[in-house]
């Protein structure tokens, strides 16, 4: 099964940023839940625990793997070793 456009989408914004996006984030630029856990499972993006940041609920950074990375380049969303452009 191919990614989604949304998928595709992340997978793009989090190629610009190595050091990865905090979820609420992902979430304000209209990303569902769902989209980002499927990436995960997948293996195209890792979510890290953020400690210290005053929410009691915690929070989550999401940050594109090598897969993930391999993934939109063979799409042609980035060019090979390239970033996105952001």
């Amino acid at each position: 099964m191919g990614l989604t456009a949304e998928q595709r989408r992340a997978l793009r914004l989090l190629a610009g940023n190595p050091s990865g996006f905090m979820e609420s984030i992902l979430l304000a630029h209209g990303f569902e839940v769902d989209a980002l856990a499927r990436l995960i499972v997948d293996g195209f993006a890792n979510a890290e625990p953020v400690r210290g940041s005053g929410d009691a609920r915690g929070t989550t950074r999401v940050i594109i793997t090598d897969a993930g990375r391999r993934a939109v380049e063979r799409e042609g969303l980035i060019p090979p070793g390239g970033d996105s452009g952001s």
